[in-house]
C-alpha cells in the first residue's frame, strides 16, 4: 500500500549543498527544481540573473509549495556570483558536458566541504566564467543519440549521487 506523505519514514536531513542555476528562466524548471531540492535536502539555491520568474503564483504548481521551503536568493551579476562562491570557499562542482569534464560517477566530494552544484540554462548550459572557477566538471554519461536531457533530470540524477 502506497504511503501518505505522513507516514513515510524517510529521515529529515539537510546536506551543505547549494544548487547554483545560471540563468534558468522556465517557470516549471524552477519549481520542479524548488521541488526536487527539498526532496534531497539542498541547503540553498541561487537563481543567476536579472528578471528571474519566482512569482509563487506561477510556479506552485510544480513546486507543490516547497519554493516556501526551500530557501532562495538571486545574484544578478556573474562577476558577484563568481565573488559569492569563492570567498565562501565552496567546493565548485559544474553539471556540464564539456571537453575536460568526468563522468558523474568518478566526482569527488571533499568531506566536511560546502558544494556548490552548478547547473546550466535551458539554452546555453553553463557559462564559461562559471566553467573557469569550477574545481570539478562532470557530465552523465548518456548512451542515445541526444547529447543533452533537461535541466531538472540532469540535477536530480547529480543530487541523488551526492546524498547517496
Amino acid at each position: 500500500m502506497q504511503l501518505t506523505h505522513e507516514e513515510n519514514q524517510f529521515e529529515r536531513k539537510t546536506f551543505p549543498i547549494t544548487l547554483v542555476c545560471d540563468h534558468i528562466y522556465f517557470q516549471q524548471n524552477i519549481g520542479s527544481l524548488f521541488r526536487i531540492s527539498e526532496a534531497f535536502g539542498v541547503e540553498n539555491i541561487i537563481f543567476l540573473g536579472k528578471d528571474i520568474p519566482l512569482t509563487p503564483r506561477k510556479i506552485n504548481k510544480t513546486s507543490r509549495s516547497t519554493h516556501l521551503h526551500v530557501p532562495h536568493s538571486i545574484i544578478e551579476k556573474t562577476t558577484d556570483l563568481v565573488d559569492y562562491l569563492l570567498q565562501n570557499n565552496f567546493e565548485i562542482i559544474a553539471l556540464e558536458i564539456a571537453s575536460n569534464s568526468k563522468p558523474l560517477k568518478e566526482v569527488v566530494i571533499p568531506d566536511n566541504q560546502k558544494i556548490a552544484l552548478l547547473i546550466g540554462s535551458e539554452i546555453d548550459g553553463i557559462s564559461d566564467e562559471l566553467l573557469k572557477i569550477s574545481n570539478q566538471i562532470v557530465h552523465i554519461n548518456m548512451f542515445g543519440n541526444n547529447s543533452s536531457m533537461n535541466v531538472v533530470q540532469a540535477a536530480s540524477i547529480a543530487l541523488y549521487e551526492f546524498t547517496s
